[in-house]
This record gives C-alpha cells, sequence and structure tokens, in this order.
C-alpha cells in the first residue's frame, strides 16, 4: 500500500523558533482521540524547540498551571459537559487572553476545539491581529441524527463553517475531509495527518493472561472495539457485525475498550460481551495486542486514531469507506471496506473476515507494517512548515498594509 503522500513529502526543517498559543478544552490525562493527539502534537513542538502556551480548561478544583522552560499553561474556568462528567467545555476567556497575549505576543494561535474557549480565542487572536488556525476534530453535526435533534444539522453545520472561517486556515486530517469542507464553503483548508506510536502500539504486547480473563483460549477469536461508548459511534451495528462473525466462530468473543453513556444500556442489553472500561497507555496497547481483529462501525469520524493503533498493534481493521480508513486500508491486504453506510455490506465482510482463516492471518501479518511510516515526528514537521507559511503570509499582509499607509 502506497505511502500516504502529504507523509512522503520532504519535510524542510524549521526556519525560526516560534512562540504557539494552543487553545484546547481536552488534553492528557483526559482520555480521547483530540486529547490524544494534542498531547503528541506538544510534545512534538517542544522536541523540536518552540515554545507552547497552552491554554485549558482546569480538570480539577486543586489543580495549578505548569510553568517550566519552553511550556507554560493556563488554566480556564471549566463547566462539565452533559452525559460526559470527566471533560469539561471551556468557559470564555477573551479579556484574559487579550491581557496574556499582549504581555507576551505568540507568533501563531492553534485553536483545536470549537467550544465557547475556542471561540473566545479566535475572538481574541483577531483583536490582536495574530494569525490564527482552526483544526476540525469532530463532525458535530453528524451526531444530530443520533440523539433526536437532527433539526439541528444543518444550523450547526453553519456555525462550525462560520468558526473555522474566522482563523487564517482550518486544518483537516484527511485530504476527503478537506474536499468536503471546501465543498460547504470553508475558505482555505490545509492537511495535517496523524501519526501512530509503534513503540506503545505493538503485537508484542499480546497476553494470554489478559485474554484468559476474556474467556478467550490462544484458538478463541476475539474482536475489538475501541471507542467512546455513545451513540453516534454507531456501535450497535458492531454488534450485528460480531453476531455474523460468531455464527461462523460460535467461540468468538467481543472486548469493548472505553466508556460512555452507551455502556450501561449495551452492557444491561449484551451481558455476554466483555466491557473493559476506559484504558490507557501500555494497558490499551495490551488490550489492542490481545485481540486478533478491529470492528469500526462508527460513521461519523474525521479521522479515527483508533484505525492507526489497531493496525500498529498487528489487527486487521473492518471499516467504512472514509476518514482514516479510506486512507490507510486496502481491501483484503490490512482490513475490509465497504461502502460508507452500506451496513449490509458491513455485516457480510464481517462474515467473511473469519470464512477463511489464512487471509485473516495474512491481513494481521500485513497491518502493522501498512503504518510503520506513519510517525508523529513527520507530522509535527508538516505542522510546523504550515504554521510558519501562516505566520509569513501574515507578516506580509501587514507589511503590505504597512507600506500602503506610509505612501498615503
Amino acid at each position: 500500500m502506497d505511502t500516504p503522500r502529504l507523509l512522503m513529502q520532504t519535510l524542510a526543517p524549521a526556519r525560526r523558533q516560534l512562540r504557539i498559543a494552543l487553545v484546547t478544552e481536552t488534553y492528557p490525562p483526559e482520555v480521547n482521540g483530540v486529547a490524544m493527539t494534542t498531547g503528541r502534537v506538544v510534545d512534538g513542538l517542544l522536541a523540536l524547540g518552540h515554545e507552547v502556551h497552552l491554554i485549558r480548561p482546569r480538570q480539577s478544583a486543586a489543580e495549578q498551571p505548569a510553568h517550566g522552560g519552553s511550556f507554560e499553561e493556563m488554566l480556564a474556568r471549566g463547566i462539565p459537559i452533559p452525559k460526559y462528567e470527566h471533560l469539561k467545555m471551556g468557559m470564555p476567556a477573551r479579556q484574559a487572553l487579550i491581557r496574556a497575549w499582549t504581555a507576551r505576543r505568540p507568533d501563531v494561535v492553534q485553536v483545536v476545539t470549537e467550544g465557547p474557549l475556542g471561540w473566545s480565542a479566535v475572538a481574541a487572536a483577531r483583536k490582536l491581529k495574530l494569525p490564527v488556525i482552526t483544526e476540525f476534530h469532530t463532525n458535530f453535526h453528524s451526531y444530530t441524527r443520533y440523539y433526536g435533534v437532527g433539526w439541528l444539522k444543518q444550523p450547526l453545520a453553519a456555525w462550525l463553517r462560520r468558526f473555522h472561517n474566522k482563523g487564517d486556515l482550518c486544518l483537516a486530517p484527511t485530504e476527503s475531509l478537506r474536499a468536503e469542507l471546501q465543498g460547504i464553503g470553508y475558505s482555505k483548508v490545509e492537511v495535517v495527518a496523524r501519526g501512530v506510536d509503534t513503540q506503545l502500539f505493538n503485537p508484542q504486547r499480546r497476553s494470554a493472561a489478559l485474554r484468559q480473563s476474556w474467556g478467550a483460549s490462544d484458538d478463541t477469536l476475539v474482536c475489538a472495539i475501541v471507542s467512546r461508548l455513545a451513540p453516534e459511534k454507531n456501535l450497535e451495528l458492531g454488534i450485528r457485525a460480531f453476531e455474523a462473525i460468531r455464527a461462523r466462530r460460535p467461540d468468538a468473543r467481543l472486548i469493548f475498550v472505553g466508556d460512555g453513556p452507551a455502556r450501561a444500556p449495551l452492557q444491561a442489553r449484551y451481558p455476554e460481551h466483555v466491557y473493559a472500561g476506559m484504558r490507557n497507555g501500555e494497558d490499551l496497547a495490551a488490550h489492542y495486542a490481545s485481540a486478533d481483529c478491529f470492528i469500526f462501525p462508527s460513521l461519523t469520524e474525521t479521522f479515527g486514531n483508533v484505525i492507526t493503533e489497531a493496525l500498529a498493534s498487528g489487527l486487521p481493521v473492518l471499516g467504512f469507506n472514509y476518514a482514516a480508513a479510506a486512507e490507510l486500508l486496502s481491501d483484503g491486504h490490512n482490513g475490509l471496506l465497504v461502502p460508507y453506510g452500506d451496513e449490509a455490506a458491513f455485516i457480510e465482510a464481517a462474515s467473511g473476515l473469519v470464512q477463511t482463516p489464512q487471509l485473516l492471518a495474512a491481513m494481521q501479518a500485513r497491518a502493522r507494517t501498512s503504518v510503520l511510516q506513519i510517525d508523529w515526528q513527520a507530522v509535527v514537521h508538516r505542522l510546523v512548515c504550515v504554521l510558519e507559511q501562516t505566520l509569513s503570509a501574515h507578516e506580509n499582509r501587514v507589511k503590505l498594509r504597512n507600506d500602503l499607509l506610509t505612501q498615503e
């Protein structure tokens, strides 16, 4: 399978040290794709010698902001998100950001999330005439169908478009998402992909003891779903797909890793499956590696970091042909792809996944090698190039405006 185009580019070294104000409403140790990605990006920027001013909600009442070297934090007020009490929604902090950025001006503002804190950061950056980049991480408008508020889809999509068009540039993780966003009126979109930690996510972390705790022997087929357990993740389809697998392999086991508002109703309705709860670090990596295949039924992802983690762990992936699956899966090579939204094809592919043991074994052998080239260092280098280009374009506009004023 071809290496994604953007990661094959020759990455120019940074021309200067940047001071980056990075605004996010979720950050490690919170466990979700946006937090994980943002944590990796911050680590990568610091490793390259850049300065990071991180603005995020306070995660606990006793928490104090971190300071040291090239890294400093500003903790904003936050309120719990309904049904996700462990996550905070950052409250607007426009005046505080204006004061902080006036005292020590960043080169560029990078806004990760579209919540109230993110909106206030864009407003503060525009007030101070700072270049600002936004990131498109979550298809919030696509969630509306899963929560009985489909009428909100168009207004929410318009609200998101307005937010991202206030910045100089919007970042998307795939070429297909960039095309989609530009097709619905996003003015300027660039692609910065996602990476995977192949040292952490590794088939060598497979654990016979962990499998035994699931009621699985060496010969048992274990299917994994690693996800936030929520309606928008289409988990009922994942269960139906597993039932097609179990029709051929009656001893097969389904493992859910993750938590969320759908966990209790799923566990009550399907008590025969294993619900491992939230895992992270080496424990999470062991859960991946101790499974045999990965089921990804979601239809609302902008990327899907779990796909890269599963592949790096040696698991072939069953998924719909969009987002990370479209970028990274080759049908029959390291997983199975089905047309977007075709649930019948998804279930049929699940059944076919175990029909030929040799095919499954071959896909397992090829899964890890298919993502070895997608490392976070290359992703962060790409991001820095985009940040520098955005800053240079901003500086050129300011110079041109000042030259015109001088001529007058």
